[in-house]
């Protein structure tokens, strides 16, 4: 589907997004409200702590706290951690920062599946006892050939009318660590006959001899994600259990486990689309590809879609939020396109971004009229719109331009940079008209030599010969030497992963650059790392949130300017 709002459309969007109208998610909650089904809206974020959330889980976590926001609930934060082989510490604080970054808070304490460990296993002997469920020794190559197929019913496990008593000790045993992983595991006795696979006998326990990053050692046994997700939302108390689409299927196992349990509650399930944009690849495992194989630096990494990859590149946790409610919640998928977010990215940075100077490709220009050790302090306003006060800019005799702000000859199609005999403005400055220019040897133009145009500050020359441009500029003497990484998308494909193309061919191989000894405003070195500019003539950047510093600035850049679009 097309996503791509026009800028009246999508500033609408930023503008009056609780204006619009309720989404169908909000309408069940409103009329659950009005009959009284519910007292408290409760719902609930659950990720796996099994890698970094991305772009789609911002759509989630937005929904989610959205909600409790709206119709004054609470929204609990849930890592369904039941899986330690590949489950992190380092996954759940990123997490948390996460969410706490987009500026959201969830109710009460973070919660972890594994805060119930205790009692879904008593739930699993209650389901063994009821003649429910069974402990069965199939190899998962011959599981997956008694499962059957979409197309054919699957046939009974050869241990599925073991008696109750033989089950409660066979998975006594599991427990007690005295079965070798894959020896067998315990599954629910439902249909193997279902057109449902997910009711084709579910595993609800397997044995895993890997420390937990919450109980340790406590347990060899771990519950499946779906036999444990549903009864953790009942025993919080989640009124809507909100999914996206692919646990529409898992939906009737959810509901079999709250109708066949002892729970406190019966919370129902509802599915949306999830989030998918072009050029971007958001499933968690290829995500890990990337990083285990060197391919980005890291999860963090500013050309990943992990929020924590677009907190480093400087969107803002506002930019996110207002781009999540511009979507539709709606009950199918679609491909958004990457331009909506990137809208809503430099909508928010043209407001609110500091404006300063950097040159990414320098050259020394000498103004040879003007005093050797002469330092003029100028000043500008931070911002064009916004009261954020001043900065200070010093004037000296040298100072830098961007080598494709000069051209050895005029012509008109270059008629707004400078060249011999022509004159432009100093960006916030002088009028300067270049005098000549030297090369090295291998030709190319090391330096412009140029006249400063006296009593130009803030007014046109005397002479009534007007510059025709503005260029950027940085004191050669005073400007400070920076690290600049300019990013392009990680894919050159829209739909990198599609079909069954190997993700990986469509990697972009220019989507970093690196370009050292830029030239920046000398107050920049000192600016905060997270703190995002717009660098004029040049697009938004931000100090990296770990590598900048004043002895060393590095920035990253965000995005580009409208114009260079």
């Amino acid at each position: 589907m097309s996503n791509t709002p026009t800028s009246a459309d999508a500033t609408a969007d930023s503008k009056t997004a609780e204006n619009k109208p309720a989404n169908f998610i909000e309408t069940i909650i409103e009329q659950d409200i009005a009959e009284q089904k519910v007292a408290k809206v409760i719902t609930r974020f659950p990720p796996e702590p099994n890698g970094f959330l991305h772009v789609g889980h911002a759509k989630s976590i937005c929904l989610n706290f959205g909600l409790a926001e709206k119709f004054d609930g609470e929204c609990n934060l849930r890592f369904d951690d039941t899986n330690p082989a590949k489950e992190e510490q380092a996954y759940v604080d990123a997490i948390k920062e996460d969410v706490q970054w987009l500026g959201f808070q969830w109710s009460g304490e973070v919660r972890y599946a594994s805060d119930y460990f205790d009692q879904f296993y008593e739930w699993a002997l209650y389901l063994i006892k009821e003649s429910k469920a069974y402990v069965c020794e199939l190899s998962p190559e011959q599981a997956s050939e008694y499962r059957g197929w979409a197309t054919s019913p699957g046939k009974d496990s050869p241990y599925r009318d073991r008696s109750v008593d033989d089950n409660l000790v066979l998975f006594e045993k599991m427990k007690s660590g005295e079965l070798e992983e894959g020896a067998c595991v315990l599954r629910a006795k439902i249909d193997m006959a279902s057109p449902n696979m997910n009711m084709r006998d579910p595993i609800l326990y397997r044995i895993r001899k890997a420390s937990h990053h919450q109980t340790g050692d406590k347990w060899c046994i771990y519950p499946s994600y779906d036999f444990a997700h549903g009864q953790e939302d009942a025993i919080e108390g989640v009124t809507h259990s909100i999914c996206t689409l692919e646990f529409a299927d898992h939906r009737p196992l959810y509901d079999w486990f709250i109708d066949n349990l002892p729970v406190p509650a019966k919370p129902k399930q509802y599915e949306f689309g999830r989030l998918n944009l072009n050029y971007t690849v958001t499933s968690k495992r290829k995500l890990k590809q990337l990083v285990d194989d060197g391919i980005v630096e890291g999860w963090n990494d500013p050309r990943m879609p992990t929020i924590s990859g677009m907190r480093r590149r400087g969107y803002s946790a506002q930019a996110v939020r207002n781009f999540c409610q511009s979507l539709a919640v709606a009950k199918t998928d679609g491909v958004v396109d990457m331009a909506q977010l990137e809208f809503f990215v430099r909508d928010d940075l043209n407001k609110n971004a500091p404006r300063a100077m950097a040159v990414l490709n320098p050259l020394k220009v000498v103004i040879t009229n003007y005093p050797e050790d002469k330092v003029e302090l100028l000043t500008a306003p931070a911002h064009p719109e916004l009261d954020l006060g001043e900065r200070s800019l010093p004037f000296t005799r040298e100072i830098i331009i961007d080598q494709d702000d000069f051209r050895e000859e005029y012509s008109g199609k270059f008629k707004k940079k400078l060249t011999p005999g022509k004159r432009v403005r100093l960006r916030n400055g002088y009028v300067i008209e270049a005098d000549d220019y030297e090369k090295d040897d291998a030709d190319n133009i090391v330096q412009v030599n140029a006249s400063l145009i006296p009593n130009t500050l803030g007014t046109d020359p005397e002479d009534g010969v007007k510059p025709k441009g503005v260029v950027h500029w940085v004191s050669a003497t005073h400007g400070k030497k920076a690290t600049i990484r300019k990013y392009d998308r990680l894919f050159t494909h829209e739909a990198p992963d599609r079909g069954e193309e190997d993700f990986m061919q469509h990697l972009n191989p220019h989507s970093l650059t690196i370009i050292e000894e830029c030239w920046i405003e000398p107050g920049l070195a000192d600016a905060k790392p997270e703190l995002c500019f717009q660098f004029e003539r040049e697009g938004y950047f931000v100090a990296d949130r770990y590598d900048h510093s004043s002895d060393h600035p590095v920035f990253n850049m965000t995005i580009g300017l409208r114009s260079q679009i």
